[in-house]
């Protein structure tokens, strides 16, 4: 993100840190409760493994990868630490195996909702100038922040490429279906897949997740000046 908008901390840094101050704890707070939510769907499918490693917490500090941290500080991608599970321990395989992956972007869905709800009567306030709070829009920005990046890491991780959650979904669905060979190459070079295409995304300018946020965004917008 800094190298991709190294332009505008140039032109005006005091706005870039303000938008760094408004997503850095919008982003601890999504991938922390993304990986809590893996945590405690593990456990109650009754794995503790996660549990007993201190993952089972609302702290960012167990959570957060420092080099996917920085890298998404960077370059607006990276990761957080994995949570580790045992899938053995499940108490059924296939049903505790589908709940813990799809745990993670459960969470991110549920913060896009609150987010969403909170924005509508925000916006309206900030638009139709009902409280001077909301002058200088920084509250708003982060619940922007929260909706978007919410939906980008739900989306972003029911992609079928390994080591994402959609990867696991879809060995589940089609293990039985697709040769074993194959579903060795994704887990193999599933990352590196991921990788280039989103290196492609980026050479072509296209940004499927940024536009559909940015629609979705509008939407409510419009929806809260209509509201009442």
């Amino acid at each position: 993100m800094i190298l991709l908008n190294f332009e505008t901390l140039m032109s005006d840094p005091l706005e870039f840190l303000k938008t760094l101050a408004c997503l850095i704890p919008v982003m601890l707070l999504s991938l922390t409760l993304h990986e809590w939510g893996h945590a405690f769907a593990a456990h109650k499918c009754g794995d503790d493994t996660a549990k007993n490693l201190g993952r089972m917490t609302l702290n960012p500090l167990k959570h957060i990868d420092p080099i996917g941290f920085l890298m998404i500080l960077l370059v607006g991608f990276g990761w957080a630490k994995p949570v580790p599970v045992n899938p053995r321990n499940y108490r059924n395989y296939k049903r505790g195996e589908a709940i813990v992956s799809l745990a993670g972007v459960f969470m991110n869905l549920v913060l896009a909702i609150l987010f969403s709800i909170a924005f509508i009567p925000l916006i309206r306030m900030y638009l139709l100038g009902s409280y001077s709070w909301l002058e200088n829009g920084l509250l708003i920005e982060i619940v922007m922040y929260g909706i978007s990046l919410n939906i980008i890491l739900m989306l972003f991780n029911l992609l079928p490429f390994y080591p994402l959650d959609g990867y696991h979904i879809f060995e589940l669905l089609f293990a039985r279906r697709i040769p074993m060979n194959v579903l060795l190459f994704l887990r193999r070079y599933g990352q590196f897949i991921l990788i280039g295409i989103l290196v492609l995304f980026r050479v072509i300018n296209f940004h499927p997740a940024s536009e559909l946020t940015g629609w979705y965004i509008r939407k409510l917008s419009e929806l809260a000046l209509n509201f009442g």
